[in-house]
């Protein structure tokens, strides 16, 4: 009998009863072809390879990551519960050890969702890969983690929610955001002042194909990874830059991916995007579920797979290069941009505007960190959308000192109900969620 050479586990979630429309790429079949695929193949047959179901998280473990607006039954659907429950199922098992990886293969996705939540944003509405790390750091005490978010969309949403946090290693490889939505993940979006350097993007140029994706992960990726020395490796692995792939621009393959898979060696992978629904992903996800286990992938070919059709040019080549130079340099040198950037300042503020352009909302928000050099730093943020609701979020971190925790809380009590819809604190140090009554 085939055996696998890691303990790997499996969860799927088609949600057969949430879809943006009919015939909306995010829908069922995505899950439904790879589920047949798997079966066909005799997956489950192996040894060491077995499937978990999903138990749908609870509002607390939404609640360790976002402010929902006006709360979580308003933004969220079942399927939205359990979908980010089969990625904190599998969390739980490799962190038990009944396995030693585990890949969550589940819809809605959610690497699109940030911090503040006011509906779906690139079909995503909670980061069901965050709502999973934060579950871990307060069931099992985990600390440092790494994301690798290999989705053809910059994942904005993880990068957001991570943005003030030293612990948390999030690097986004995807297609150049000139070239594609959110527009975001640039060389130069590093993290927050107290985080500089723990936010690492890779754009890519249209039509990369796995020989700079594999270039990128050995050359760029790895090291870095090395350097930071996470617990855990946690792969958001979007599938849309395959070369089929209807709504973006890149010319990755299945055994791209499965060498992809073979070097990061993810402790856990969560399915984002991908929307070659028949073509690519049960071809794609089976490569990734071999290399997970630590099986043969080199027969795993979609149809009409030819090497020669999708190899990139030498511009992309070069281009590529020059990009993983620029990132390496941002890295190594991280230290001294984030002393330049706290300086001497007591605060630091951005506004930003956000658009939901699935739910066609906009978000205005001036956001205000405490620059810190012991933690993360207490995080404010004054949201307010074109729905009409105005809220103040109070953000404490896991690692706030004394004076960042203080701050806080005096936020959270300054804050006046009568000028805002709502007032939340999360305080992570106890780990507790408070609203503020009128």
């Amino acid at each position: 009998m085939l055996r696998a050479q890691h303990k790997t586990g499996l969860v799927f979630f088609p949600a057969f009863d949430w879809a943006i429309s009919a015939t909306h790429p995010e829908r069922e079949e995505r899950l439904l072809y790879t589920q047949d695929q798997v079966n066909e193949e005799g997956i489950f047959d192996i040894q060491g390879i077995r499937e978990f179901k999903p138990d749908p998280v609870t509002l607390m473990d939404v609640q360790r990551v976002h402010f929902c607006v006006p709360d979580a039954w308003k933004v969220m659907t079942e399927s939205h519960f359990i979908s980010a429950g089969g990625a904190k199922t599998i969390g739980m098992a490799v962190m038990d050890k009944t396995i030693e990886r585990g890949f969550a293969l589940v819809r809605p996705p959610g690497h699109h969702a940030m911090r503040v939540v006011h509906g779906s944003r690139g079909f995503c509405n909670v980061n069901i890969e965050a709502i999973m790390i934060e579950y871990l750091r307060a069931a099992y005490g985990v600390d440092r983690v790494a994301v690798v978010d290999t989705d053809c969309h910059h994942g904005d949403g993880t990068q957001d929610i991570y943005w003030h946090d030293r612990d948390t290693l999030f690097i986004s490889i995807h297609q150049d955001g000139r070239t594609l939505y959110p527009g975001t993940g640039f060389i130069n979006e590093m993290g927050g002042p107290n985080a500089v350097g723990a936010t690492v993007n890779i754009p890519l140029p249209p039509y990369t194909s796995e020989e700079g994706f594999l270039y990128t992960a050995e050359q760029v990726v790895m090291p870095i990874l090395d350097d930071f020395k996470p617990q855990l490796i946690i792969n958001s692995a979007g599938q849309d830059n395959h070369y089929s792939d209807p709504i973006t621009n890149m010319n990755f393959s299945a055994q791209g991916y499965a060498q992809l898979t073979a070097l990061l060696k993810p402790n856990i992978a969560v399915l984002e995007g991908g929307y070659s629904i028949e073509g690519a992903l049960p071809y794609v996800n089976t490569g990734i579920i071999l290399a997970m286990a630590g099986l043969d992938y080199s027969h795993v070919k979609e149809p009409g797979y030819d090497p020669d059709k999708i190899r990139q040019t030498r511009d992309v080549t070069e281009r590529i290069h020059r990009v993983g130079d620029k990132v390496l340099q941002f890295w190594e040198t991280r230290e001294d941009t984030r002393e330049k950037v706290q300086g001497d300042k007591t605060f630091h503020e951005r506004a930003r505007n956000i658009f939901y352009d699935t739910d066609n909302i906009q978000e205005t928000q001036k956001e205000t960190i405490r620059i810190c050099r012991e933690c993360s730093g207490a995080l404010k943020i004054d949201s307010r959308s074109s729905l009409g609701n105005h809220v103040l979020a109070v953000h404490v971190p896991r690692s706030a000192c004394e004076a960042c925790k203080n701050q806080g809380y005096t936020w959270y009590a300054d804050g006046d109900a009568r000028e805002f819809d709502g007032i939340f604190l999360q305080d992570r140090i106890e780990d507790k969620y408070l609203v503020k009554e009128e």
